[in-house]
């Protein structure tokens, strides 16, 4: 029975051999695998004996792909050999369809045994175009999905409403605007529209998903959605997650209060939203509600608080969520997400509890690069730049993938060093950056070069830097050279600077350059100069921006600015402003 291989099945044996690392038995050698009688032992009987022991192999293999407990990869990868090997995918549909099923549903690295299986099926049927369909929708590469569609055009097969919905889950993933309007035009024309829920559903989430790059499609998200006779959460879910990408908060709050059942998706989305939005005090209250609603707190929307937590500096609120994090997931069977492990880190940070950040890196099960970002971010903003030099090591020495830096690490490292006035270390990091990890610098790491130079008096070296920048400078980058200026009292620099700054077209952004700029000449005693700069922001209808600052008075956060008097805690938060003022000028005593 046993044949010489053709050219071809002899490669994808070997293919097999090569990807899967898996010994392939062959016929006859008695394995539990392909126990049945073996081809060999009729060698020299009639041709009906050999027929009988491939129909048994036929039937063996069969019953192996069709066992309620799934197979294994070794075992399927075994399978396949020997229909390979015995010239069954030429003939035998059953044994491949059964194939191409295990190699669809399995993880995405196996879709190259599936395209394999699914070019030697003989007329694949609608069922099987999906399964390729779909296989590839879950995948990195879902674009293909299209590609397999056009194919299925060409053949007898028809598309059904489970192809169109696995088409528009590759058009949602890879964010294909003018190819999901295809789909939603064959929807249309195939009767599906109207009569399948399910389907209005997937183009729904297909619309809201890439209205981030496509203003009109939120509107057609709209449309489909006001078409449905019946909707369920999901689709007000995806409607919700739309306006929110698109930024429209108040459109998305219409959805949230007119939804009449709300699952913590819903919550999350809101949540969520509001923070990346800047409306973090909204996103800490609907938490809040969240609650008192009694609904389950999963870890994505305690990520969500988190941030609006840190951008807040709510202490609070953020102790809070790591006490329920220990209490609910810590010694249970779900482990806590690295990144929300991360996003304590940050909070505790902004709040400047830097050694409860610390203790929170210290204790993680898992650390990924951001995890080492975060804490070096939050020694760095507290000025502790020896502890951020001596973390870095660390992160170096691990040696990781997990712990490999990245652009953000270095922009947390040299700006420790800048505040520290590390000039030699930060030289040397700048450089090991670009050479030894192979990180094009951004015009971050320059702007933090910059800074770091001009902090330490090398305002040369900082404006030489500036001029061989491959990058065009932004106002940041003249600015941490303007602040040199300053300091060091370089009035005719400075006064080269500002030319690079006066244009800025922000009236706001402006003033705080002049501002800079007048400071400068009056350190250098040119009075004139200081009045001409005065003018020009009289002139340009500009002032110096009022600072913002917020204060948790009892356990509560207020926000303020500083010439704004219309708060209702006024006078409790300049109190409590007066006696950090106080407690500052005590510490430089």
């Amino acid at each position: 029975m046993q044949s010489r291989l053709e050219e071809g099945e002899e490669n994808k044996v070997q293919m097999l051999v090569d990807e899967k690392g898996v010994n392939i038995p062959t016929t006859g050698t008695g394995t539990d695998l392909t126990r049945t009688s073996s081809p060999s032992t009729c060698t020299t009987a009639t041709a009906t004996c050999t027929t009988t022991s491939s129909r048994a192999l036929q039937q063996r293999l069969f019953s192996l792909l069709q066992r309620k407990q799934q197979p294994t990869l070794k075992h399927v990868t075994q399978i396949h050999a020997q229909i390979l090997i015995n010239g069954f995918s030429r003939t035998k549909n059953f044994l491949l369809v059964h194939l191409l099923s295990f190699y669809s549903n399995s993880s995405a690295h196996h879709l190259l045994s599936a395209h394999y299986v699914f070019k030697d099926i003989q007329s694949p049927s609608t069922i099987l175009w999906n399964q390729m369909i779909r296989a590839h929708a879950r995948s990195q590469t879902p674009a293909k999905s299209i590609q397999f569609f056009n194919q299925m055009l060409l053949t007898d097969s028809r598309p059904d409403a489970h192809t169109y919905s696995f088409l528009l889950a590759a058009c949602t993933s890879s964010l294909s605007l003018r190819e999901g309007q295809q789909v939603h035009s064959k929807v249309l024309t195939n009767g599906y529209y109207s009569s399948n829920v399910f389907l209005m559903s997937k183009l729904v989430n297909f619309y809201a998903a890439v209205v981030g790059g496509e203003g009109a499609a939120l509107a057609s998200a709209r449309k489909v959605f006001d078409d449905m006779s019946e909707r369920n959460v999901v689709c007000w879910n995806s409607m919700l997650a739309g306006y929110m990408r698109r930024g429209n908060l108040d459109g998305a709050r219409r959805i949230f209060y007119e939804m009449p059942e709300r699952n913590v998706v819903s919550w999350t989305t809101m949540i969520s939203g509001y923070a990346k939005n800047g409306k973090c005090k909204q996103a800490l209250n609907l938490f809040d509600q969240m609650r008192k609603a009694g609904v389950e707190l999963d870890q994505v929307v305690l990520l969500a608080a988190l941030t609006a937590c840190a951008e807040l500096g709510d202490l609070k609120m953020g102790m809070w969520i790591h006490s329920y994090i220990q209490d609910t997931f810590v010694g249970s069977n779900q482990r806590v997400l690295v990144s929300l492990n991360n996003a304590l880190i940050h909070m505790y940070a902004s709040c400047g509890m830097i050694d409860e950040a610390y203790e929170v890196f210290r204790w993680m099960p898992e650390r990924s690069a951001v995890s080492w970002t975060s804490l070096i971010t939050a020694f760095a903003k507290q000025g502790y730049a020896q502890a951020v030099l001596e973390i870095f090591r660390s992160m170096q020495r691990l040696g990781t993938s997990e712990a490999r830096p990245d652009g953000i690490t270095f922009i947390g490292v040299l700006c420790a060093c800048s505040h520290a006035g590390l000039v030699d270390e930060g030289r040397q990091l700048f450089k090991d950056m670009i050479q030894r990890w192979g990180i094009k610098p951004r015009i971050e790491h320059y702007g933090c070069m910059v800074d770091l130079l001009s902090r330490a008096g090398f305002l040369d070296e900082a404006q030489e830097l500036i001029a061989t920048m491959p990058v065009k400078p932004n106002n940041a980058v003249w600015g941490a050279l303007l602040g040199g200026c300053r300091f060091y009292r370089n009035a005719e620099l400075a006064s080269l600077v500002s030319q690079k700054l006066v244009a800025e077209p922000d009236p706001d952004k402006a003033a705080g350059y002049l501002s800079l700029l007048a400071q400068v000449y009056a350190s250098a005693e040119k009075w004139q100069d200081v009045a001409t700069v005065r003018q020009k922001m009289v002139a340009m209808g500009v002032k110096k921006p009022a600072g913002q600052s917020w204060v948790q008075i009892n356990e509560v956060v207020h926000d303020s600015v500083s010439v704004d008097k219309t708060h209702k805690n006024t006078s409790s938060i300049y109190e409590m402003l007066g006696k950090i003022h106080q407690a500052s000028k005590v510490e430089r005593l």
